[in-house]
């Protein structure tokens, strides 16, 4: 006897990155991370907690946040709505958008919790492919003619930002809402926030977890106009973000200089572990996020993430149809792209002797 709906019982749950065991001495490279530590002044704002923060409720809109973030971002206060980290805002959206009826649209492959979720409200799903270059298919995710329809930008795992102009078709062109899922946004050469003014149907995700250094304290935000906030506003938590997330969040981003300076370590280690990966043979995608897209030689991709886990380094691999051949890496310190590196050469190294001798 099942106490769940039927399409609970069948639902295969979001696996998020392997996370290691207390203790283990990794190089973690399969969640996308930011390597390095968050500002000193969000830290500053931890270590000043009063009593009382923790005893009495937040406030229910995270109001200290919401103002840090309106104001870096040059808008008004009521164009956002903050979450528990950018998830609880897409699990607001499929709450107040979807179900069953009422289909879902996204290119693949993406994130995968956009499929949990929508199988979550039980919403019929249009899962349209990328091509080898992961362009924005715009015409078939319109022809879905979806209620909501969502795009990463840049895309996990392909790490590739969409044009703006492509985005602003796509808006145009569904009757839903677009969600444009800017989670690695701060890596990339620019952003869709203009979109949110010149689109009704628009909303945009961010999250404090990459370029902020705050993958632990679950904060994220969704940027719209306040209509179509309103829907999320009716469906969101009480509580949803608590009173010491938005508290260090808020010094966290109005410490614009820290993430600016984070951000560009990133970005040329990016660029110089794309250019070591290459060396060794694998294909790389071009990417404008904090981590890369690779095809080992010959695509063993899951041989080469075995190897690379027995050797202590996690990247992250997909058992899909789409990305068997491909691993998703994180950028990591230059120190640990630099052991990542030794260790995949030391890997293909071996699989070519052992090719020679089979011969």
């Amino acid at each position: 006897m099942s106490y769940f709906r039927p399409s609970i019982d069948t639902l295969a749950a979001y696996q998020p990155g392997e996370q290691p065991a207390a203790g283990d001495q990794v190089v973690k490279l399969n969640t996308n991370e930011n390597p390095y530590p968050p500002s000193a002044r969000a830290l500053a704002a931890l270590r000043a907690i009063l009593p009382d923060t923790l005893r009495l409720y937040p406030r229910p809109f995270a109001d200290e946040f919401r103002a840090s973030a309106a104001a870096v971002l040059g808008v008004d206060p009521d164009w956002i709505v903050v979450g528990n980290g950018s998830d609880d805002l897409l699990t607001m959206l499929f709450r107040s958008v979807a179900g069953a009826g009422r289909p879902v649209a996204f290119p693949v492959p993406t994130y995968v919790l956009y499929r949990t979720l929508a199988r979550i409200q039980e919403a019929p799903t249009v899962e349209v492919p990328f091509d080898d270059s992961y362009h924005l298919p715009v015409d078939r995710l319109a022809a879905a003619g979806a209620v909501l329809t969502l795009v990463a930008s840049p895309n996990s795992p392909s790490g590739n930002r969409m044009p703006n102009a492509d985005l602003a078709e796509l808006a145009a062109r569904t009757p839903g809402v677009l969600v444009v899922d800017e989670a690695y946004a701060a890596f990339a050469a620019g952003d869709a926030l203009e979109l949110t003014r010149r689109c009704e149907n628009v909303i945009l995700l961010r999250t404090l977890s990459k370029s902020h250094s705050l993958a632990g304290l679950r904060l994220g935000f969704a940027v719209a106009r306040p209509p179509l906030l309103a829907g999320l506003i009716k469906v969101k938590d009480s509580y949803n973000v608590d009173a010491v997330s938005a508290r260090v969040g808020a010094a966290a981003i109005r410490d614009t200089e820290h993430v600016r300076a984070n951000v560009e370590r990133v970005r040329v280690s990016r660029d110089a572990l794309s250019r070591a990966l290459t060396a060794l043979g694998c294909r790389v995608w071009p990417s404008e996020a904090n981590f890369l897209l690779v095809r080992p030689p010959r695509g063993a991709a899951r041989a080469v993430y075995e190897g690379l886990k027995t050797r202590g380094i996690l990247v992250r691999y997909f058992a899909e149809p789409l990305l068997a051949d491909r691993l998703r890496i994180t950028v990591g310190t230059d120190a640990q792209n630099e052991r990542l590196v030794g260790a995949l050469r030391e890997l293909l190294d071996g699989n070519r002797e052992e090719s020679r001798e089979e011969r």
